[in-house]
């Protein structure tokens, strides 16, 4: 069953597509997916509804000013801590405790606040296309670009780079239709969500990690050092031993859910190992 949503959340509505398993039971596993910067959970359509069909209730939200939902009322967001509260506003109004979350990009690196949150335990996480630092982009530059978002040439510039952050292992047809969906973006936003990416840091609070964690980097992304995403794990495992685990894809850029064919097989796998670690921690 798949049902739509919008919440009201600090003054304006919130979209949200929810997922749920014919044999749905209060036992069933909750995942929230969390998009990339500028987009919508659109990116998830595929996915969404495989993993519905292998068991998972699956809620998959719009940030602020992204895809169905209205824009935040004070303007669009540079900080990601904001989008994580907005975020636990959404799971309590729809009465979800302790989900999986898994999220790329910006989505990874609000997994990665999400799961280093002591008061709000999640079950396990999925950040990919993420470090634990600040994102590699000149925050400075992207600060000036907004004065002059709405050039003629900002949706080919978006198609372009889209095509330079996938990786060679996708067929050529399958990465233009990403680049082609990824030009549905607002500009402002996807800026000022660059910025939120920049400033993002939760190195000190790795030690915090409430779950199971499971990094993962494609080999082939422009935008993340592979090497500080695996750092992760290990800085994890340092103090809690095999309680975060790193993966690299080989041949994928920066989308792993749009680019992986049948990613939702990988992403069940994922998520069984997270279940079996939390249930050995």
């Amino acid at each position: 069953m798949i049902e739509a949503r919008y919440l009201n959340i600090d003054g304006a509505l919130g979209f949200v597509e929810i997922l749920t398993p014919d044999t749905s039971t209060d036992g069933t596993p909750t995942v929230l997916c969390l998009h990339t910067a500028g987009q919508s959970g659109v990116q998830w359509r595929h996915v969404a509804s495989a993993l519905s069909r292998r068991g998972y209730r699956v809620i998959v939200p719009d940030l602020p000013g992204h895809g169905r939902s209205e824009p935040a009322v004070g303007g669009p967001v540079t900080d990601l801590v904001v989008y994580g509260n907005w975020l636990w506003k959404v799971l309590d109004l729809l009465g979800v405790e302790r989900p999986y979350v898994i999220g790329c990009s910006i989505g990874g690196k609000l997994t990665l606040e999400l799961a280093t949150r002591p008061e709000r335990p999640l079950a396990g996480a999925i950040a990919m296309a993420a470090e634990a630092g600040p994102g590699r982009v000149n925050v400075g530059g992207l600060r000036r670009e907004l004065e002059d978002v709405a050039g003629p040439s900002r949706g080919d510039r978006t198609y372009l780079g889209t095509l330079a952050s996938v990786g060679h292992a996708v067929p050529a047809e399958a990465a233009q239709l990403i680049a082609t969906m990824h030009k549905r973006e607002d500009p402002e936003i996807s800026s000022s969500d660059l910025i939120a990416w920049g400033t993002h840091d939760v190195r000190n609070r790795l030690a915090r990690i409430t779950c199971p964690l499971h990094v993962v980097a494609g080999e082939q992304d422009p935008w993340i050092q592979t090497g500080a995403v695996e750092k992760v794990a290990a800085l994890i495992n340092s103090a809690r031993p095999d309680y975060a685990r790193y993966t690299m894809l080989d041949g994928i850029g920066h989308y792993p859910m749009e680019e992986v064919d049948d990613f939702a097989s990988l992403a069940d796998q994922w998520l069984t190992e997270l279940r079996a670690a939390e249930v050995l921690s």
